[in-house]
Protein backbone atom coordinates (compact mmCIF):
# COMPACT_ATOMS: atom_id res chain seq x y z
CA UNK A 1 0.00 0.00 0.00
CA UNK A 2 1.47 3.42 -1.01
CA UNK A 3 1.34 7.09 0.75
CA UNK A 4 0.06 9.95 -0.60
CA UNK A 5 2.82 12.61 -1.24
CA UNK A 6 2.46 15.61 0.78
CA UNK A 7 2.95 18.86 -1.44
CA UNK A 8 3.23 22.37 0.00
CA UNK A 9 0.68 25.11 -2.28
CA UNK A 10 2.67 26.51 -4.83
CA UNK A 11 2.11 29.74 -2.89
CA UNK A 12 4.27 28.15 0.14
CA UNK A 13 6.86 26.89 -2.52
CA UNK A 14 7.42 30.17 -4.53
CA UNK A 15 7.34 32.20 -1.03
CA UNK A 16 10.18 29.87 0.33
CA UNK A 17 11.85 30.18 -2.88
CA UNK A 18 11.62 33.59 -3.19
CA UNK A 19 12.90 34.11 0.38
CA UNK A 20 16.02 31.53 0.36
CA UNK A 21 17.07 31.67 -3.11
CA UNK A 22 18.55 35.30 -3.32
CA UNK A 23 21.27 34.08 -0.33
CA UNK A 24 22.83 32.02 -2.54
CA UNK A 25 23.81 33.86 -4.77
CA UNK A 26 27.20 33.55 -3.69
CA UNK A 27 27.12 29.63 -4.69
CA UNK A 28 26.00 31.07 -8.14
CA UNK A 29 28.97 33.03 -8.58
CA UNK A 30 31.47 30.12 -7.33
CA UNK A 31 29.70 27.19 -8.70
CA UNK A 32 28.81 28.83 -12.23
CA UNK A 33 32.03 29.40 -13.41
CA UNK A 34 33.47 25.67 -12.77
CA UNK A 35 30.31 23.94 -14.96
CA UNK A 36 31.55 25.77 -18.12
CA UNK A 37 33.70 23.45 -19.81
CA UNK A 38 31.25 20.65 -18.83
CA UNK A 39 27.95 22.73 -20.13
CA UNK A 40 29.95 22.54 -23.36
CA UNK A 41 31.21 19.21 -23.83
CA UNK A 42 27.45 18.18 -22.88
CA UNK A 43 25.60 20.54 -25.47
CA UNK A 44 27.77 20.03 -28.36
CA UNK A 45 27.38 15.92 -27.78
CA UNK A 46 23.76 16.63 -27.46
CA UNK A 47 23.58 17.38 -31.24
CA UNK A 48 21.30 13.92 -31.61
CA UNK A 49 18.98 14.98 -29.16
CA UNK A 50 18.46 18.45 -30.07
CA UNK A 51 17.91 17.26 -33.44
CA UNK A 52 15.09 14.63 -32.48
CA UNK A 53 13.46 17.32 -30.11
CA UNK A 54 13.34 19.85 -33.39
CA UNK A 55 11.67 17.49 -35.70
CA UNK A 56 9.33 15.76 -33.20
CA UNK A 57 5.97 16.21 -35.75
CA UNK A 58 4.67 17.73 -32.19
CA UNK A 59 7.41 20.55 -31.83
CA UNK A 60 5.34 23.53 -33.35
CA UNK A 61 2.17 22.89 -31.27
CA UNK A 62 4.84 22.92 -27.78
CA UNK A 63 6.58 25.55 -28.92
CA UNK A 64 3.33 27.31 -28.87
CA UNK A 65 2.05 25.89 -26.02
CA UNK A 66 5.11 27.51 -24.56
CA UNK A 67 4.82 30.92 -25.03
CA UNK A 68 0.82 31.11 -25.18
CA UNK A 69 -0.60 33.08 -22.88
CA UNK A 70 3.10 34.71 -21.67
CA UNK A 71 2.91 38.00 -23.32
CA UNK A 72 2.14 39.91 -19.85
CA UNK A 73 4.53 37.75 -18.05
CA UNK A 74 7.20 38.97 -21.36
CA UNK A 75 6.54 42.93 -20.60
CA UNK A 76 6.49 42.94 -16.70
CA UNK A 77 9.79 41.09 -16.68
CA UNK A 78 11.10 43.26 -19.38
CA UNK A 79 10.26 46.64 -17.49
CA UNK A 80 10.76 44.90 -13.88
CA UNK A 81 14.54 43.49 -14.65
CA UNK A 82 15.02 43.89 -18.22
CA UNK A 83 15.77 47.56 -18.57
CA UNK A 84 18.04 47.79 -15.83
CA UNK A 85 19.99 44.76 -16.65
CA UNK A 86 20.22 45.96 -20.34
CA UNK A 87 23.01 48.35 -20.56
CA UNK A 88 25.41 46.68 -18.18
CA UNK A 89 24.84 43.68 -20.04
CA UNK A 90 25.72 45.58 -23.20
CA UNK A 91 29.12 46.81 -21.68
CA UNK A 92 30.41 43.42 -20.09
CA UNK A 93 29.13 42.17 -23.73
CA UNK A 94 31.46 44.49 -26.07
CA UNK A 95 34.39 41.66 -26.17
CA UNK A 96 31.76 38.85 -26.78
CA UNK A 97 30.43 40.97 -29.58
CA UNK A 98 33.64 41.70 -31.68
CA UNK A 99 34.90 38.35 -31.58
CA UNK A 100 31.37 37.89 -32.83
CA UNK A 101 31.47 39.82 -35.45
CA UNK A 102 34.96 39.51 -36.61
CA UNK A 103 34.68 36.93 -39.12
CA UNK A 104 31.72 39.03 -40.89
CA UNK A 105 33.86 42.21 -40.97
CA UNK A 106 36.18 40.94 -43.96
CA UNK A 107 33.32 39.15 -46.21
CA UNK A 108 31.40 42.75 -46.06
CA UNK A 109 34.63 44.91 -46.60
CA UNK A 110 35.53 42.29 -49.82
CA UNK A 111 31.82 42.82 -51.37
CA UNK A 112 31.44 44.90 -54.12
CA UNK A 113 27.52 45.77 -54.95
CA UNK A 114 26.46 47.44 -58.57
CA UNK A 115 24.76 50.95 -57.92
CA UNK A 116 21.21 51.11 -56.56
CA UNK A 117 18.37 51.28 -58.43
CA UNK A 118 15.72 53.64 -58.30
CA UNK A 119 12.84 52.62 -55.85
CA UNK A 120 11.39 49.48 -55.98
CA UNK A 121 13.58 48.52 -58.71
CA UNK A 122 14.12 44.55 -58.60
CA UNK A 123 17.98 45.29 -59.55
CA UNK A 124 18.52 46.55 -55.88
CA UNK A 125 17.26 43.10 -54.77
CA UNK A 126 20.75 41.85 -56.76
CA UNK A 127 22.33 44.21 -53.76
CA UNK A 128 20.80 42.13 -51.08
CA UNK A 129 21.61 38.80 -52.63
CA UNK A 130 25.33 40.05 -53.33
CA UNK A 131 25.56 40.46 -49.55
CA UNK A 132 23.21 38.01 -48.18
CA UNK A 133 25.01 35.02 -50.20
CA UNK A 134 28.50 35.29 -48.98
CA UNK A 135 27.52 36.05 -45.13
CA UNK A 136 25.46 33.40 -45.09
CA UNK A 137 28.01 31.19 -46.14
CA UNK A 138 30.62 32.14 -44.04
CA UNK A 139 27.70 31.58 -41.06
CA UNK A 140 27.95 28.53 -41.89
CA UNK A 141 31.46 27.69 -42.35
CA UNK A 142 32.09 30.15 -38.60
CA UNK A 143 29.28 27.29 -36.82
CA UNK A 144 31.04 24.20 -38.68
CA UNK A 145 28.10 23.21 -40.91
CA UNK A 146 27.79 22.31 -44.57
CA UNK A 147 25.82 24.57 -46.99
Amino acid sequence: MGRKLVVPSSNDIAKKWGDVTPGRAGYYEAETPKASSLWEANAAASKGTYKAAVTDPKIADRFAGGVKGKAAKFSRKVTSVGVSRFGPGVSVAIDDMQTGFDPYVGVLAGIEVPDRGPRGSTANYAIVEKIGDPLHKKRLAVLGAAS
